[in-house]
C-alpha cells in the first residue's frame, strides 16, 4: 500500500522526500543510482557504498550484482542492538540497491554520449543520488575543463527535463490519438482533452520549463495517478552529493556550498549532502589497521582545532552511513524485525504498510492467512529485556502488543506474525 501522508513539521517532510514518493513504485526492493557528468566521483563513491564494512553486519556477504549494480548494508543501530542480543546464527541486515549510471554531458537527451542508453538507465531506478564536484584536481580532468557545481547542476537538471519535455509531448499526442479513435474524429478536428489532464499536463510543462522537477509540484491525489502513469524522470525523488576536497570536507566549508545550497532551493529544494571521496578513500584504505584508521580521523578533527573550528559537527567521521540512510529515507523504506535464537533479519517495507503486507514481504502465505501480529517496540524492549534473549519481561511489563489487520507498522517494530492457510478443499 502507498504511504500515508506524515503531519507536518516530520524531517522528512522538510525535505519533500513524501511528495517525490507519491509518484513511485510501490515496491520494497527499491534502487538509488549515481547520476552526474563524468570525473565526479559517481564509481569512487559506489564502490565505496560496496565496501561499507558495518559492524552489525560482519558476516553478510556483500554482493556486486554487476560492474555498476552494488547492495550495501543499511546501518541500523536496533538492528545491531537485536543481533548482539540474541547471538544467532545468521544475521541478515536490510539492504540497499546502487545505481552507478554512466557520466552525462549536455546534449544527452538528443543522444550525445551514451545519450538514451543514460536516461533508461534513469528511468530504472527509482531515486537519484545528484552527485556533483566542488573540488579541483590537476589529475581528474573536468569534462568542461573547470570546476562550477553550478553549470553542473544545470547542466544535468536541463538534460533531465528536456528528456521529459520530450516525453510530454509524446503523452499528450498519445492521449490525443486515443480519444480521436474513441470518438471516431477526424485528424484534423481538436481534441478535447479531460480538465484532469489538461490540468495535471500543464502543471508539469510549467515545472519542466522552469528547470525544476515534477517531483516538487503541488498535486491533487488524482493529477498524481495520472501523471505516475507517464514515466517522467523527474518525478523521483532526489538527494544532492556534493564531493568535496578533503581539507574543505574537514573544515566544513567551501566557496560553493552557499552557491549550492541557493540553487537547489531555487530548484524545488531538497537534501544537500556534503562529503569527501578523498576523505572517505583514504579512511576505507586503513581499514584493516583500526588504530591507523582512528589516527587519521584525530588528525583530521585536530586540523579542524587548530582552524579553530569545534563542537560534533567538526569531529571527523565517514558520511558513507549517512549517505545509505538518506537514500533509504527518500525511498520512504523503513525496516521491522523478526528476532529469535536462530535469526535475527531486517525486512524492509515501505512506511505506511499495514501489518498483513508486512507479512506478505516474509511469505506470501503470512498475508494471505494473517490472523494478527505480535508486536514489541524496540525502545520497550532495550529497556526492559534485563539482558535476555527474549520477549518474557516484555510482556511481564504490558509491552508486548497484540495487533489487527488495520494497524500501521512503525520503525523498528519487533514482530511475530500469526497465520493459518489451510489447503482448499477439492470439489
Amino acid at each position: 500500500m502507498p504511504p500515508k501522508n506524515k503531519k507536518k513539521g516530520g524531517e522528512n517532510e522538510d525535505l519533500g522526500l513524501m511528495k517525490a514518493a507519491r509518484f513511485g513504485r510501490v515496491k520494497n526492493n527499491l534502487s538509488m543510482g549515481f547520476v552526474g557528468l563524468p570525473n565526479v566521483g559517481k564509481s569512487t563513491l559506489t564502490n565505496l557504498l560496496a565496501g561499507a564494512s558495518h559492524a552489525e553486519a560482519a558476516n553478510y556477504p556483500f554482493c556486486t550484482i554487476d560492474p555498476n549494480v552494488v547492495t550495501c548494508v543499511v546501518p541500523d543501530q536496533k538492528f545491531k542492538y537485536l543481533a548482539d542480543c540474541y547471538k544467532p546464527p545468521s544475521v541478515v541486515p536490510a539492504v540497499l540497491k546502487i545505481v552507478d549510471i554512466a557520466g552525462l554531458i549536455a546534449g544527452a537527451s538528443e543522444g550525445a554520449g551514451l545519450g538514451n542508453a543514460f536516461l533508461s538507465h534513469i528511468a530504472a531506478v527509482d531515486g537519484i543520488f545528484h552527485l556533483v564536484r566542488a573540488f579541483d584536481s590537476d589529475e581528474i580532468v573536468h569534462v568542461d575543463d573547470s570546476v562550477d557545481p553550478i553549470r553542473d547542476l544545470e547542466t544535468i537538471q536541463q538534460e533531465l527535463c528536456l528528456k521529459d519535455k520530450e516525453t510530454l509531448t509524446k503523452v499528450c499526442d498519445k492521449e490525443k490519438e486515443r480519444i480521436r479513435k474513441e470518438k471516431g474524429m477526424s485528424r484534423q478536428a481538436e481534441v478535447p482533452l479531460s480538465e484532469l489532464f489538461q490540468t495535471a499536463y500543464d502543471k508539469c510543462c510549467a515545472l519542466i520549463d522552469s528547470n525544476t522537477p515534477v517531483q516538487t509540484g503541488d498535486f491533487g491525489d488524482a493529477e498524481v495517478d495520472v501523471i505516475k502513469e507517464w514515466g517522467l524522470i523527474t518525478t523521483k525523488p532526489q538527494i544532492y552529493v556534493v564531493n568535496m576536497s578533503q581539507k574543505n570536507f574537514i573544515r566544513k566549508g567551501s566557496k560553493w556550498l552557499p552557491k549550492i545550497q541557493e540553487w537547489v532551493t531555487t530548484h524545488g529544494g531538497g537534501q544537500i549532502l556534503p562529503m569527501s571521496c578523498e576523505f572517505e578513500q583514504t579512511l576505507f584504505d586503513l581499514k584493516d589497521d583500526k588504530e591507523q584508521q582512528k589516527a587519521f580521523l584525530d588528525q583530521c578533527t585536530q586540523e579542524a582545532k587548530d582552524l579553530g573550528l569545534t563542537g560534533p559537527q567538526f569531529v571527523a567521521k565517514s558520511v558513507i552511513p549517512r549517505i545509505i540512510r538518506s537514500g533509504r529515507a527518500a525511498l520512504c523504506l523503513q525496516s521491522f524485525y523478526t528476532a529469535g535464537p536462530k535469526e535475527v533479519r531486517a525486512w524492509t517495507i515501505m512506511k505506511g504498510t499495514a501489518a498483513p503486507q508486512a507479512a506478505g514481504v516474509i511469505h506470501t502465505d503470512f498475508e494471505r492467512g494473517f490472523i494478527k501480529a505480535e508486536v514489541a517496540n524496540f525502545d520497550d524492549f532495550k529497556k526492559l529485556h534485563a539482558g535476555q534473549a527474549s520477549m518474557a519481561k516484555v510482556k511481564e511489563a504490558g509491552k508486548y502488543r497484540q495487533e489487527g489487520k488495520g494497524y500501521i507498522m512503525q520503525e523498528g517494530d519487533i514482530v511475530v506474525f500469526m497465520h493459518n492457510v489451510t489447503a482448499s478443499k477439492k470439489k
